[in-house]
This record gives C-alpha cells, structure tokens and sequence, in this order.
C-alpha cells in the first residue's frame, strides 16, 4: 500500500502539482540608480527574490544585454520559502542607465521560466575646479 502512495505521490508531482515560483522583491523587477557619480558609486545592486513554490527554484542561466552590466546567479537551488539574490554590476559609464538581465530558471509562475529585470537611472561626472584655471570676474569688480 506504500508503494502505490509514494508512486502516486511521484506521478502527481510530475504534473504540476510540485512546482517552483519566484516573486521579486523589486516594484515591476526594476532597480533605479537614480543619478549617481561615477567616482562615488560601485555599480552594484542587488535583486531579492523568493521561491514561493513548493520545490526547490533552480536559476539556470542569468545574462546581461552587454558587456558593461555583469550579473551573477546563486549557484545553489533555493528551497520553498528561502529568499535569494541576483546581483548586477554596472560598470559606471557616464550617461543613461537603461539594461535588462535576463533570468531563466524552473519557475512556473513565469513565462517559460524567464524574467526580465531591468535596471536604470543616470552616471554623471562630477565637476572638478581646476584651483589654478583664472576666474571669470564679474563686470562689477
């Protein structure tokens, strides 16, 4: 009688009852930067997630849309109820900030178990003053 539970129990799962599910902590799985300087910032941000499924959530694969924004992935599964993180460096050119790293993992709760996490926000570079550049004198002096 065991035998028969367990190999239900087995078959049932196989069909969907068992399944992962990642939430993203971030509103509409964006980060924004805001405007930071250059010199100031170190680039990284961290995306929070949790596995609100039943088995453990796999991220396979976790990419950028370029070269300048590295991502890294949990090389370990995250149990039913733990949380996780997928942090991004971004190299900090001057400019606008506007990527999307792509996630895929064994979630069900997302198309084909891909989620696109967008980062954005603008590098400025701070200005210097050159002390032995002449000041501009007012028409006053």
């Amino acid at each position: 009688m065991k035998k028969i539970i367990l190999i239900g129990a087995v078959i049932l799962s196989s069909f969907g009852f068992s399944q992962a599910k990642i939430e993203f902590k971030a509103k509409d799985n964006t980060i924004d930067y805001g405007n930071v300087y250059k010199d100031v910032d170190s680039g990284v941000r961290v995306f929070e997630f949790t596995n609100t499924g039943t088995t453990p959530l796999i991220i396979t694969n976790v990419q950028s849309t370029c070269g300048c924004t590295v991502p890294s992935k949990p090389t370990e599964p995250i149990a039913p109820g733990k949380t996780g993180e997928i942090s991004v460096k971004y190299n900090m050119n001057p400019g606008p900030i506007r990527k999307t790293i792509s996630v895929e993992s064994n979630a069900t709760n997302v198309e084909g178990g891909r989620v696109a996490l967008k980062i954005k926000g603008e590098v400025l570079v701070k200005q210097e003053e050159n002390v032995l550049e002449k000041k501009k004198s007012s028409p006053m002096q």
